[in-house]
């Protein structure tokens, strides 16, 4: 396995390259394995995939703990980097540090920040925090890191909560300006980030918007597309479908068409390494 220092440096590359970089969002080790079987070069683990596989809504429930417990378990399986949601911090700047740490000694190769307060996938009011707020956080995030190629991403939901892509790029640019070297804006598509890209000066992260392909969004000067439900809403579609020809047929086999065969998966999770180990060192 790659050191987690060496992960760091490749992922903080990518942005150099000129490439927009897919980051496929995973729910578990074992959605992880599969992104990284496929040959992508980033995993993504969001507050959003981690909630749902625990059977709740992604509305704020999540402990800091919680979300370093599954960052871990990723980057543990993996040897990718691994992108991770910090959510707007945990805690005030004076107690970011612990969160910052936190992800680091859990492996993640970056973690984003966020200015949304509360409301997030709700109907409720969207409430952002002010901008000296989430500048001085960022600012304790970055000086809590042991290591300087841990990277802070810099998110504004500010074009979500309101609809303002104005209030948006401002928010970016000071971000830029409080050292941030990529930053992350939902609520914004590739169109519309085209038309004021030149405007923010770092590297820039979107969340995918069906149906912009990323051809599009690399077009748009996107450094990095994360696609943050794409293994959960593939697994929930694909379970839901065998789950339905399985009691339809009350015959396990009607859907054997929509299941991967028991040697594959085994392969996946290495069962072979544990059986040679076992016989490298005499066990019987």
């Amino acid at each position: 396995m790659t050191s987690k220092a060496e992960l760091r440096l490749r992922f903080k590359a990518l942005f150099e390259t000129g490439a927009t970089v897919p980051a496929v969002g995973a729910f578990d080790p074992l959605s992880a394995l599969l992104v990284q079987k496929a040959g992508f070069p980033v995993v993504y683990v969001g507050s959003y995939g981690v909630a749902s596989s625990r059977g709740m809504p992604d509305v704020g429930l999540l402990t800091l703990d919680e979300l370093v417990a599954a960052v871990r378990s990723v980057a543990d399986a993996v040897d990718l980097p691994v992108v991770a949601d910090a959510e707007n911090g945990f805690y005030n700047p004076a107690n970011i540090w612990r969160a910052v740490r936190l992800y680091e000694r859990a492996g993640a190769s970056a973690i984003h920040i966020d200015d949304h307060e509360s409301g997030k996938h709700s109907d409720l009011p969207r409430r952002l925090l002010p901008l000296d707020e989430m500048l001085a956080r960022l600012r304790a995030a970055r000086d809590a890191r042991d290591d300087p190629n841990f990277t802070i991403i810099a998110r504004t939901d500010a074009a979500w909560a309101t609809g303002n892509i104005e209030d948006a790029v401002a928010r970016m640019t000071a971000f830029a300006g409080a050292g941030a070297e990529v930053v992350f804006a939902t609520g914004i598509n590739a169109t519309q980030l085209a038309a004021v890209r030149e405007r923010i000066p770092a590297h820039v992260v979107l969340v995918n918007t069906p149906p912009e392909t990323l051809a599009q969004e690399r077009a748009a000067r996107v450094q990095m597309v994360i696609y943050h439900n794409f293994c959960l809403n593939a697994a929930t579609h694909g379970v839901a479908r065998a789950l339905a020809q399985f009691h339809a047929a009350l015959d396990v086999t009607a859907a054997a068409d929509l299941m991967d065969k028991v040697d594959d998966v085994e392969a996946l999770l290495d069962y072979q390494g544990y059986n040679q180990r076992g016989a490298h060192y005499g066990m019987r």
